[in-house]
């Protein structure tokens, strides 16, 4: 309803300030708008008679009204046809960044501007910054997915992997087809807040070189096992474990990650894994992974992003101002 989405709105812009009414207005159903342009359509058909109709003599009280009305909705209709109708399907749309996963390319509340026409006429390649909707296995809480078990949240990564891609971390150290890779975007950090709730972190800092040489940093590669070509992530100690073991040298800290639909049981079962050969992506999938390294939740986690999932690259960090930069 149109009155719901007037509400929302202004209970957005007094609770949660100008970063969730933005979020709100970005995020608007296109029912919803459809639904509002037709009520304010109706609107206008009510005005214009009395309009047309009002006798110069009289228009010193009611025609003022009736004209700045009229006008206030024409400005509202054609602001829902052009930006919610024509940009954002088609050409631009705002996100939110909500997570430090990108960091420090992205920061936590970043608006970013992604570009949806771009991936029209050219395929997305590694580098790449992208928009896009993860797979179900991707799903942290119920929440996440819709009802027909389908994610309805939209991440931001970096692409790492476009189709034909072999793609192999060793020890945290990333090879593309064979070749050493050049990160310069990449980060490995802590919690500048609470360094035991990295969910709700809001800032990060960049560990030291020392704190870095002690972790145990996981390999990872695209295996087929019973096949499907799924995500394996592995160390000297096991693979894809629902509990993987550490060496004792960062406490508390985990090499990596793995969804419940690839993780592993048995050591003979992982020591199998990590002998099977890398693959490469397959075709219309892409890996993504953020530049946040050890603080991300990404396809080393759940897998490949089907190419109809992805909806834009991310060009423009616009809030705040003073943040405003090219994202690359």
């Amino acid at each position: 309803m149109p009155l719901d989405l007037l509400t929302n709105l202004f209970a957005q812009s007094q609770g949660g300030g100008t970063r969730d009414l933005v979020d709100g207005l970005a995020r608007t159903p296109l029912s919803q708008v459809v639904l509002f342009v037709a009520v304010l359509t109706g609107i206008r058909i009510a005005v214009f008679p009395t309009l047309k109709n009002t006798k110069p003599h009289l228009r010193i009280r009611l025609y003022p009204v009736a004209k700045f009305t009229n006008e206030m909705v024409d400005a509202f209709i054609y602001a829902g046809v052009f930006v919610f109708m024509i940009i954002r399907p088609f050409g631009i749309q705002a996100f939110l960044v909500p997570s430090g996963s990108m960091w420090p390319t992205l920061e936590v509340n970043n608006f970013i501007v992604a570009n949806k026409a771009i991936y029209r006429y050219t395929e997305p390649k590694a580098n790449d910054v992208i928009v896009f909707r993860p797979p179900a296995t991707a799903a942290i809480r119920h929440a996440d997915l819709d009802v027909e078990g389908e994610m309805k949240v939209d991440y931001v990564k970096r692409c790492i992997g476009a189709p034909g891609d072999l793609v192999e971390l060793k020890k945290g150290v990333l090879y593309r087809n064979g070749s050493l890779v050049d990160e310069p975007y990449k980060a490995l950090s802590e919690c500048n807040d609470h360094p035991q709730m990295e969910d709700t972190c809001q800032t990060f800092r960049k560990l030291s070189e020392d704190t870095t040489k002690q972790m145990l940093l996981a390999s990872f590669k695209l295996v087929s096992r019973n096949g499907e070509i799924i995500p394996l992530n592995y160390t000297d100690l096991d693979a894809n474990s629902a509990e993987p073991r550490t060496d004792g040298s960062m406490d508390g800290t985990l090499p990596y990650r793995s969804a419940r639909k690839f993780q592993i049981t048995g050591s003979d079962d992982q020591q199998k894994a990590k002998d099977l050969p890398a693959q490469k992506v397959p075709p219309g999938y892409f890996l993504m992974m953020g530049d946040n390294r050890n603080n991300s939740h990404d396809g080393r986690v759940w897998g490949l992003v089907q190419r109809d999932n992805i909806i834009g690259r991310a060009e423009l960090v616009w809030w705040p101002i003073s943040q405003l930069h090219r994202i690359h």
